[in-house]
């Protein structure tokens, strides 16, 4: 039964990843965004390809400012950010564990450390370092608790699904066994929805960007158009919307408009979320 429902995922899978993949090139999206949604609906299967499709794909041509500036679209684009970079390391911290038949708890600091460093190093710091001026060292500084807390509730979903799952499914502790990908997959997916509500509060308090808008110097006069009328509705200054013809190009507005005291506060919080999450896997394997 169980092998029979890992094979239906893998194809799935497979035919999710070919449909975003070729989809999103027309998507005015940026780059790093669109390579985000294909690794996530790598990870996710048809989950990933659906939310691509609800919170990203553009419904009309033109319209994709507005389509995503809801800010439960902006917050999926955090968390799809947050779940592409932070997956890459911990799948590679979680093969490496099974090789090294490391403990569960060794299991999970060893992903931990791996998935932070890809994340906050490559896909926030390194990716993102344009929209704080450029300079990488900045980014660092700027995304590191937005980084960290967001890894906090990835990594309590993914513990409890990942440990329980090795610990308890035939083959799900070694990466030569399909199930121990099809854990991966289950455990990510809880992962991404325990860290929307933090990234939620990470984007209303413009400690973390959303989902952007990203389009060619040059428009046709009809895209032109619908964009101009966009701005005149106050759409202008939306975050992550890229200047067009007929509109004027504002910077992205990232000052926080949260307290020092309430960011220690949400740091600790998820530190908390992270040690029940962890608590509740190393239980039951």
């Amino acid at each position: 039964m169980l092998n029979g429902v890992i094979l239906l995922w893998f194809i799935l899978t497979a035919l999710s990843v070919a449909f975003v993949a070729i989809d999103i090139r027309t998507t005015p999206e940026s780059i790093v965004m669109k390579w985000g949604f294909v690794l996530v609906t790598l990870f996710t299967g048809p989950f990933g390809a659906f939310l691509y499709v609800l919170g990203c794909r553009e419904p009309l041509t033109g319209l994709h400012e507005a389509y995503v500036a809801a800010p439960w679209r902006q917050a999926l684009g955090s968390t799809m950010h947050c779940v592409a970079g932070d997956g890459v390391g911990i799948l590679v911290g979680a093969v490496i564990a099974a090789l090294l038949a490391l403990s569960p708890f060794a299991d999970f600091l060893l992903e931990y450390v791996l998935g932070f460093l890809f994340g906050w190093g490559i896909f926030q710091a390194l990716f993102m370092r344009d929209m704080v001026g450029g300079s990488y060292t900045r980014a660092l500084t700027t995304t590191f608790i937005p980084e960290l807390t967001s890894m906090n509730c990835l990594m309590a979903g993914m513990a409890i699904v990942s440990m329980i799952g090795k610990a308890n499914v035939a083959g799900g502790a070694h990466p030569s066994s399909p199930s121990f990908w099809f854990i991966m997959s289950m455990a990510l997916l809880i992962g991404l929805c325990a860290a929307y509500p933090m990234n939620y509060w990470l984007v209303s308090k413009k400690l973390k960007h959303g989902m952007t808008t990203v389009r060619p110097k040059t428009a046709t006069p009809a895209m032109a158009g619908m964009a101009g009328g966009a701005a005149a509705a106050g759409m202008a200054a939306m975050p992550g919307m890229a200047a067009m013809p007929g509109m004027e190009s504002e910077p992205m507005d990232m000052t926080p408009k949260v307290t020092s005291g309430t960011i220690a506060l949400v740091v600790a919080l998820s530190f908390v979320v992270l040690i029940i999450g962890v608590s509740i896997g190393l239980s039951f394997a």
